[in-house]
């Protein structure tokens, strides 16, 4: 007898099939089972990113729109970090960020709102040094909203004693003007009626407006509300000083409320700007160091009135004309707050982006 690879041969001399073919015969030739196929697992990992508004102007506060991705640099925490894109977003555009409300409804997405949210913020005052400047802004303020385009929407309130909401977003010029008239007015605050969207009063808290006891507080109440709506805005806030003195003759520092780091929290998240134009006729006062310092936390810039009240009006008109959107990625690194800086590779030209964020 002798056995081939084949199968197995008989003392007849007949080959019989494999043990594994007989086996398969046996069982009704039932099909043989197909290999294992391979499992193939996607993760996906999500980079996080960081959106910073940033606004670039010349020397005389035109801004300049021209400005690709290799011209930006980004800093966090004094880190060189990967800039993923640049958009500019123009001013004059409908729907400039987002998409239109009937697309974004379609879609899932928050809707954007047609033009530029604008909030005039005025700090009333019946101190002489204080109230010719106010008087003064107030006419500007009135002056500048020829220059707003149809689509444009101004918000007012003001802060005497407390926040007063003066007008809701809308695009009515005799209204807005009528509501800048009342800023400057202790008292006579009205009720109003939500406007079509956007509107802030859905998200404004009334009750806390009437306990803000400090603008600080106020600009919390306002930063609060804009959070609610998408896209960047703008707080022009005209008014003559944050924060108070504290120290002895000697040594005296301007100390920002206790509502201040929360505000400044709040206008962030919102994406909003703080164009701070001081309305006191003095070459220096105390506590331009508090609005100063809230226009440099949130991307804005700081302007006196004493001497050339329209070239304020002038740069805001320059910085509201558009701005960049950049997106950064995130570097690795525990959670918190971060310094961040925005840097253009034109010496001659200023940025205006907020200097931290938190994640």
């Amino acid at each position: 007898m002798t056995i081939s690879p084949a199968g197995r041969t008989t003392k007849a001399g007949r080959r019989t099939a494999p043990a594994a073919i007989a086996l398969l015969v046996a069982a009704g030739s039932a099909p043989a089972t197909p290999p294992p196929q391979p499992i193939h697992v996607h993760e996906a990992i999500e980079v996080p990113r960081v959106l910073v508004d940033a606004r670039v102007v010349d020397s005389r506060g035109t801004a300049v729109p021209s400005l690709g991705i290799n011209d930006f640099r980004v800093l966090v925490d004094g880190k060189a970090v990967t800039l993923e894109s640049v958009e500019w977003v123009e001013g004059a555009r409908p729907f400039a960020e987002g998409l239109p409300p009937e697309q974004a409804a379609s879609a899932g997405t928050p809707a954007a709102p047609p033009g530029r949210l604008i909030v005039f913020f005025f700090q009333t005052d019946f101190a002489s040094v204080r109230l010719n400047g106010l008087m003064t802004m107030k006419a500007r303020a009135i002056m500048m909203l020829d220059t707003l385009l149809p689509t444009d929407r101004v918000a007012v309130v003001s802060f005497d004693s407390h926040l007063r909401f003066r007008q809701d977003f809308t695009s009515d010029r005799e209204l807005i003007a009528a509501a800048v008239h009342r800023s400057i007015l202790f008292g006579g605050e009205e009720r109003l009626r939500p406007s079509p969207f956007p509107s802030l009063i859905p998200s404004f808290d009334a009750a806390a407006a009437r306990r803000a006891a400090s603008p600080e507080t106020g600009l919390l109440v306002v930063g609060r509300a804009l959070e609610k709506l998408p896209g960047a805005k703008s707080v022009v806030y005209f008014g003559w000083g944050l924060g108070h003195l504290a120290g002895g003759p000697v040594m005296r520092q301007v100390m920002m409320g206790h509502d201040y780091a929360p505000a400044r929290a709040a206008l962030a998240r919102a994406r909003a700007s703080v164009f701070a134009i001081d309305v006191t006729d003095a070459d220096y006062h105390d506590l331009e160091v508090g609005l100063e310092r809230v226009a440099e936390d949130t991307g804005g810039f700081y302007a006196k009135t004493n001497l050339f009240p329209g070239q304020a009006i002038t740069r805001i008109e320059g910085a509201l004309a558009g701005h960049y959107v950049l997106v950064v990625v995130r570097p690795d690194g525990p959670h918190g707050s971060h310094e961040i800086s925005v840097e253009v590779s034109d010496p001659r030209l200023t940025v205006l982006a907020r200097p931290s964020y938190d994640d």
